[in-house]
């Protein structure tokens, strides 16, 4: 009320101090519905390639005539900028799902107390290593992460079936791998720490290093390159590779360490935020995020997801979730070591 006396003073004015609160009022309403819960919307933070999670948003507002507000993320940041956005926001959220294109992370937020607890129906037959047993978070159509060879510059037979083999004199400077603090790459790095101990893990890098590896941006670049013939092999996603097998690139996707650790698979998550405006609504669209009709409509799409559940129906290029071998890790043990290995990396490959 004394800031309303001033402003009168100095307006030289006695305005109504009835007309003043009316005027605040009412722009504290248009305010509210700024910023408001709407009953018929829902906020979503995705991580996954807007390409594709986009139609998939879209259906859902045409089933179900609720408005999809999405919020998609930057390529140079990959998840991290959606997962820090989500952390800042913790005590004002203004976001109801998040849906991230790996695992780690979102683990990293439920020990954040960001999420909140949903058992969704449609996450009964997801195999129980794939989502939180207190329903943190669930997982669907995952990707692997491989190696990516130039069919060209290699012949068949003669890939490397190992990451291990990268250490060989023999592929001295010829092969990629994405800058290691984001991403899936990061995923991987932190997996290979718990698989293999810090020690062993840090003596591999190394290894790596001395043998010329060459980091470049994202799995993408690392697609690219080997595509482009620039480098003969690269560690990149199955979605990545996929993109340049389909484009007729001369490439091939290796399933490495099928005699020893196996490949890491990946999967895709989603999960409810605490306190979020609009929950009745995010639990509807997680439910229908998980469903097996989501999951083999990724399958079929360009980013080649790999379904988790063996009947959910898929193109024969895809591969069938236990058809290979894939490392056996504990997903939280692998999000506890992430900001260490990533500590690693990051003086290790310092720019």
């Amino acid at each position: 009320m004394l800031r309303l006396q001033r402003i009168n003073k100095k307006m030289g004015t006695k305005m109504d101090i009835k007309m003043w609160m009316g005027i605040v009022i009412s722009v504290g309403l248009v305010i509210g519905g700024c910023g408001g819960k709407s009953d018929n919307e829902v906020v979503i933070y995705t991580a996954l390639d807007q390409v594709f999670s986009e139609p998939l948003l879209k259906e859902f507002e045409d089933e179900t005539g609720i408005t999809v507000r999405a919020v998609y993320d930057v390529e140079a940041t990959k998840t991290v900028g959606l997962v820090n956005r989500l952390i800042a926001e913790k005590d004002n959220p203004q976001c109801d799902v998040f849906w991230n294109n790996e695992i780690v992370r979102t683990i990293v937020l439920k020990n954040r107390d960001v999420l909140a607890p949903y058992i969704s129906p449609s996450a009964q037959d997801i195999p129980s290593q794939f989502k939180d047993p207190d329903g943190y978070w669930a997982g669907f159509g995952a990707r692997a992460r491989i190696l990516i060879v130039n069919t060209d510059l290699i012949e068949e037979g003669e890939d490397p079936s190992s990451i291990f083999d990268l250490i060989k004199p023999e592929w001295e400077g010829m092969f990629c791998l994405a800058y290691p603090l984001f991403g899936t790459t990061a995923t991987h790095v932190a997996a290979l720490f718990v698989e293999m101990g810090d020690d062993k893990a840090e003596d591999y890098f190394r290894r790596l290093k001395d043998n010329g590896v060459v980091i470049v941006d994202g799995n993408s670049t690392s697609k690219d390159r080997v595509a482009a013939g620039e480098m003969e092999v690269g560690f990149t996603d199955t979605d990545d590779a996929n993109v340049a097998i389909k484009q007729g690139k001369p490439v091939r996707m290796v399933f490495p360490d099928q005699d020893g650790i196996g490949t890491l698979l990946i999967p895709n998550t989603v999960c409810l935020i605490k306190n979020s405006p609009n929950s009745e609504n995010g639990k509807r669209l997680i439910d229908y995020i998980l469903s097996k009709d989501v999951e083999s409509k990724l399958a079929y799409s360009g980013s080649l997801q790999i379904p988790l559940r063996p009947d959910v129906p898929k193109p024969p290029e895809v591969p069938t979730f236990g058809s290979f071998r894939t490392m056996e890790v504990d997903f939280e043990d692998v999000a506890g070591k992430l900001k260490e290995s990533g500590q690693f990396l990051q003086e290790l490959f310092v720019r």
